[in-house]
């Protein structure tokens, strides 16, 4: 409590960690801002970064230090653009450097050492010593050292005094490219989250699609069921054109495709359909 984020700068991260000393590692600084600031022109750079980064030989991986607020999104975001055949760790901090017990050093070295493993792939999160894949990792704690969970418990791997012990596979997937994501951010499609609560009328979303929104995501209750006046206005938004899918707003789980209920998002969280639907409409 009571810091400034994005202070300091890559070099002076990796400066923090004496065990990366004589290690053969790039600083490259990509951005430098407040996490819950993030933006679709930070991901589009950001992508490009690291992607022109493992398109060299040489390039074992890449770390990416970020905030926590958006991590989830942007590992998200970088799974399914990019599904890459060598790690990319992404990892972060939630105590500041200036703390008396910072996690962040620790938390780099980690990363690093998760790159560093043999045949290791894809898009992944080092917090506390557990390495998430950017599917299933969601922040559950707003101040915990260990915020960060595997919705579905499956971890891929832990890292205990620096060594990797491998639990399931590595993440895989099939990458759009980052041609489906190279249009300017203005032509970004413009989807909402619209959470179902006590008293939800559907008035929020009438005027959305009022405004001219693409898509809106609901973050229903349970297993992402609606009051029946949400439904009422999501159904009439679908008819106009905006593209509707279900969420949950707990913790984890599913949202099952039922008949007659509108389309799911399965296990993606609210924030993680929104990216999907964004992708999802850039293509259209």
């Amino acid at each position: 409590m009571g810091y400034t984020a994005a202070q300091l700068r890559v070099e002076d991260l990796m400066a923090a960690v004496p065990g990366l000393a004589g290690r053969q590692i790039e600083a490259q600084q990509v951005a430098q801002l407040d996490s819950k600031d993030m933006d679709f022109g930070t991901w589009q750079v950001l992508a490009q970064a690291v992607q022109s980064a493992l398109d060299r030989p040489e390039v074992r991986g890449v770390v990416v230090t970020h905030g926590t607020d958006t991590l989830e999104e942007t590992a998200y975001f970088l799974h399914r653009v990019l599904a890459p055949a060598k790690p990319v760790v992404l990892t972060a901090a939630m105590r500041p450097a200036t703390a008396l017990a910072p996690d962040g050093p620790q938390n780099l070295f980690d990363a690093v050492q998760v790159v560093a493993t043999p045949g290791a792939r894809g898009v992944m999160f080092a917090f506390a010593g557990r390495v998430h894949d950017a599917v299933q990792v969601r922040k559950t704690h707003s101040y915990r050292v260990d915020a960060f969970e595997s919705v579905d418990g499956a971890l891929v791997a832990r890292v205990e005094e620096g060594h990797v012990r491998q639990l399931s596979r590595w993440p895989t997937g099939v990458p759009l490219g980052l041609d489906q994501v190279s249009a300017p951010v203005a032509r970004w499609p413009w989807v909402e989250i619209v959470l179902n609560d006590a008293g939800a009328d559907g008035s929020v979303v009438r005027a959305l699609t009022a405004a001219g929104v693409r898509g809106i995501v609901a973050a229903g209750t349970g297993n992402g069921t609606l009051s029946a006046r949400l439904d009422v206005a999501l159904r009439e938004a679908q008819a106009q054109g905006v593209r509707v899918v279900r969420s949950t707003r707990c913790d984890a789980g599913p949202v099952m495709d039922l008949p007659g209920l509108l389309p799911t998002a399965g296990a993606l969280s609210p924030v993680k359909a929104r990216v999907e639907m964004i992708l999802g409409l850039l293509q259209a």
